[in-house]
């Protein structure tokens, strides 16, 4: 069988030979040559049963001969490799409207002594990492990970020789890659590495003089608290965000929000919208929005409100809310889309419409199993627990469809 020529030129193979990420380097490597488990199967040298196994991530590749066998069967450029004597070289992650090679290349350049470090370098790596936040919108974190980790030690390489105004902005660019770092980390439920990259962020933000990075991660913080169900620490880091110093309104409004979720995962309905219409009236009114907060707007704001109910089981203006958030979601924010629409199918099936909460899960439910997981995948499981519990069909339907694709 005859592969695409350009087959590891890929960006989704490139990123998962670095991390290592073995299902998503056999998913899409079967997916790339229109190939079967079988005929991988074959190459590697391993069965049908045990090739599906590795790719809905039931078992886990840890002996040395079997990640041989991959490489080999498939032929995995040694440049792609990680690993002792071997330089990994800095990814490239062309995406058509995206990401182009111009800026890679121009920081593989300044890593290399070929161009000095200079307000043309540090723009052009301002570039590439806003262009890989919108990337990881679509492609998810597990995908992004290893490629802007990466980029993140070339970025910090520079940092002895900036001097000046330079060395202010590189460490205001490397504040904003940890701070990246750390949403991915986050977003894989690594609770761990993501709070060593927000202290690296707020450590670099506050020595830069960079109040809105500094607030950012701290609001992140209460992020991480409220995903794990801490609605008082959520409210205190929201809080003490949204009074740092120097930080935007933009920021704030992040912040104060951050605050009404934790109110409203603690049950306290009017501090909840209170804090939420304040976040909303700042952000209307705010004109000075940080690179990384490009997704702020109405349509967001509605589903965080969507989401505030859905915590105070007000089901039927959860449903109103989300459904106009979701509304306003680009197509290309796929990971936004899975998580709140699972947050949707879950209003739904609390309202008792279990044929909607069915049809949203099903709607959403590739996404969620590509890029949303452990998030969104895992709140369709709720979803599934809830339907079943109310004796509906539509329950063990979706348990059905869930399995599937574990």
């Amino acid at each position: 069988m005859e592969m695409e020529p350009d087959v590891w030129a890929h960006p989704d193979l490139r990123a998962a030979v670095a991390v290592e990420d073995w299902p998503a380097l056999l998913k899409g490597w079967r997916k790339l040559t229109r190939s079967s488990q079988s005929k991988l199967g074959a190459l590697v040298g391993l069965a049908q049963p045990d090739i599906s196994a590795i790719e809905n991530r039931r078992r886990e590749v840890t002996s040395v001969e079997v990640r041989q066998r991959i490489i080999e069967g498939l032929g995995v450029p040694a440049e792609l490799l990680g690993g002792a004597g071997i330089k990994m070289p800095l990814p490239s992650l062309v995406l058509p409207g995206l990401v182009a090679d111009p800026e890679t290349d121009r920081l593989r350049r300044v890593g290399e002594g070929g161009t000095r470090l200079d307000v043309a370098s540090l723009e052009a790596m301002e570039r590439l990492l806003a262009a890989h936040r919108r990337a990881e919108d679509t492609l998810g974190s597990r995908v992004m990970n290893g490629v802007v980790a990466t980029q993140f030690a070339a970025v910090a390489g520079h940092y002895d020789q900036a001097r000046g105004p330079l060395a202010d902005r590189l460490v205001k660019l490397m504040a904003e890659y940890a701070q990246f770092l750390a949403w991915m980390a986050q977003d894989q439920d690594n609770a761990p590495v993501a709070l060593g990259w927000f202290d690296r962020s707020y450590d670099w933000a506050l020595e830069s003089g960079y109040g809105d990075m500094a607030a950012t991660t701290m609001s992140m913080k209460a992020h991480l608290a409220w995903s794990n169900g801490n609605g008082r620490r959520c409210i205190r880091l929201g809080e003490a965000a949204a009074s740092t110093a120097g930080v935007s309104e933009a920021t704030r409004a992040m912040a104060v929000q951050m605050a009404g979720r934790g109110h409203a995962l603690e049950g306290h309905a009017d501090d909840a919208y209170r804090r939420l219409e304040e976040a909303q009236g700042i952000i209307a009114n705010a004109s000075d929005a940080p690179p990384w907060l490009y997704f702020y707007g109405e349509s967001w704001f509605a589903a965080q409100r969507g989401m505030a109910d859905l915590h105070l089981k007000n089901w039927g203006s959860a449903i109103d809310k989300l459904v106009v958030g979701l509304t306003g979601f680009a197509p290309d924010f796929r990971r936004d889309r899975a998580w709140y629409g699972s947050c949707l199918a879950h209003a739904y099936a609390g309202a008792g419409e279990t044929e909607a909460a069915f049809s949203t899960a099903l709607g959403i439910i590739n996404d969620a199993s590509e890029i949303g997981r452990p998030h969104a995948w895992g709140e369709l499981h709720t979803v599934a627990a809830l339907l079943l519990r109310r004796g509906a069909q539509e329950g063990r339907e979706l348990v059905d469809a869930l399995a599937d694709l574990d």
